[in-house]
């Protein structure tokens, strides 16, 4: 299991990393004069997220339905991916963000009603319209941020960004499986360990510093804290989702992915980290 984790991890984490570039390049990203560049930014990665929150959606909705909740997946899917497109519509339209996020919000709830009154009547409207809004801000809102940081803070922010993410990941995992004698969160992740957590801390450092001194993103010191700060909410976004799968009585969301599970399984960490990332950015880099 380990050895498929690292593999899958790291061959993920560079496909991801060869289809940021390529999308950067296309865009004009990669060159000095990119800043003055006004073309829109971050489509093939729009793209990508788009098409990674479909097969999420259904995973999500099965975890829901294992608790007899019902996840309207054509509306939530729909609503979803416009919500990660909140950053990049800003491109091709003049729109206030926040009009639109209140908007989208409000229009998602009354698409979920109308769905719920259409399919099921007044059955567990309360309970199936909650988890499927859940499901939007969960996987669109989230994923929101990630393109926001693309977008914002630019191709080296953004891999930066997920390659904290995804080797403190993969450090947790690693010393944990090798050394994890202290639980970490039993009643929710069993095989989370104290070690681990020193695990990620300490990968997402190292890979942190890297990154911001050989890429001038950020000061050393604010790369260490970054890194710090990535490693726990990454890691409290994984047991976030272990405790849906632990409530749904699923040890994984699929089989997908050896080594790792469903797509869930894998954007958990990112995904909870993003708006936390984002933010940091912003006071480190500043926008």
């Amino acid at each position: 299991m380990l050895k498929y984790r690292l593999l899958y991890g790291i061959l993920m984490t560079v496909v991801f990393t060869a289809i940021v570039i390529f999308d950067g390049w296309l865009d004009g990203s990669l060159t000095a004069s990119a800043a003055d560049d006004k073309t829109v930014q971050g489509t093939i990665l729009y793209i990508l997220i788009a098409g990674l929150i479909i097969p999420a959606q259904l995973e999500l909705s099965k975890l829901a339905k294992a608790k007899n909740l019902r996840i309207f997946t054509p509306a939530a899917i729909i609503a979803s991916v416009l919500f990660a497109g909140s950053w990049y519509w800003r491109q091709l339209i003049e729109i206030r963000p926040l009009i639109y996020l209140f908007f989208l919000s409000a229009f998602s709830l009354w698409a979920l009603l109308l769905y719920q009154y259409f399919r099921f009547g007044t059955s567990g409207v309360i309970a199936n319209c909650g988890a499927g809004y859940f499901s939007i801000i969960y996987l669109g809102l989230f994923s929101a941020f990630v393109v926001g940081i693309r977008i914002d803070f630019g191709l080296w922010g953004l891999l930066m960004f997920i390659f904290v993410v995804k080797f403190a990941d993969i450090g947790a995992y690693a010393i944990g499986v090798l050394f994890g004698k202290h639980k970490f969160s039993p009643n929710i992740s069993p095989g989370k360990t104290w070690e681990g957590m020193g695990g990620a801390v300490s990968a997402a450092i190292i890979v942190s510093f890297l990154f911001g001194a050989g890429c001038d993103i950020m000061s050393w010191c604010s790369a260490v804290i970054f890194g710090i700060f990535i490693a726990f909410t990454g890691q409290v976004g994984d047991l976030v989702e272990s405790m849906m799968k632990r409530d749904a009585e699923t040890k994984d969301s699929s089989n997908k992915v050896p080594g790792f599970g469903g797509i869930l399984d894998i954007i958990d960490s990112p995904l909870f980290s993003a708006p936390f990332a984002y933010l940091f950015f912003t006071f480190a880099v500043g926008k």
